[in-house]
C-alpha cells in the first residue's frame, strides 16, 4: 500500500509552450500549497483512519491535480481512470483551471477542492460496483467526508 493511505495526491501543470518558465513556476507556487504545504490536502487524507480496512482490492486512489491543462491534454482526460489491478490502483483526474480555480476567492478554491474530490468519489464508487472489488465504500466515503469538512482555509 502507499505509505498505509488509501487515497493520495498528484499535481502536474498543463504544458503550454507559450508559457514562460516563470509562468510555471507561478502556478506551481499557487496551487501546490493547496495540495502539499503543512496543511494542504495531502495532509488531511493522511489524517483519514489508516487503521481501517477498507478492503483488499483498493490499495490507491490517486487524485490527479491537472492544472491548467492545454486543450490536446485534455483530450487525453477521463473522468476516471481505469482500475490497474496488478498494482490494486486508480487515477482520478481533477481538471483545476482559472474558471474553477484561480478567478475565485480562498474560501471557494478550498469548497472546489473538497467537492471535486467528493464527486470523484461517487465515479470511485462506480468503478467499484462494476469491477465487484471488495471495497468498503461507504465507510471510505464517511471517512473522507470527515476529515475534509474539517479542512478550512484558515487551517492553511
Amino acid at each position: 500500500m502507499y505509505n498505509n493511505e488509501i487515497l493520495g495526491c498528484y499535481v502536474q501543470i498543463g504544458f503550454d509552450p507559450n508559457l514562460r518558465e516563470q509562468d510555471f513556476m507561478n502556478l506551481n507556487e499557487s496551487f501546490t500549497p493547496y495540495i502539499w504545504k503543512e496543511h494542504g490536502v495531502s495532509t488531511v487524507l493522511k489524517k483519514m483512519k489508516t487503521n481501517r480496512f477498507f478492503g483488499q482490492d483498493l490499495d490507491l486512489a490517486l487524485f490527479q491535480f491537472y492544472v491548467k491543462p492545454t486543450p490536446i491534454e485534455l483530450q487525453y482526460l477521463k473522468e476516471i481512470g481505469a482500475y490497474r489491478r496488478k498494482e490494486k490502483s486508480i487515477g482520478i483526474p481533477i481538471i483545476v483551471n482559472d474558471e474553477n480555480f484561480f478567478n475565485k476567492s480562498e474560501e471557494d478554491r478550498y469548497n472546489f477542492i473538497k467537492t471535486s474530490i467528493l464527486l470523484k468519489m461517487d465515479l470511485l464508487e462506480d468503478v467499484v460496483k462494476k469491477k465487484k472489488l471488495d471495497t468498503n465504500m461507504d465507510l471510505l466515503k464517511k471517512d473522507l467526508q470527515e476529515v475534509l469538512s474539517k479542512w478550512q482555509p484558515h487551517s492553511a
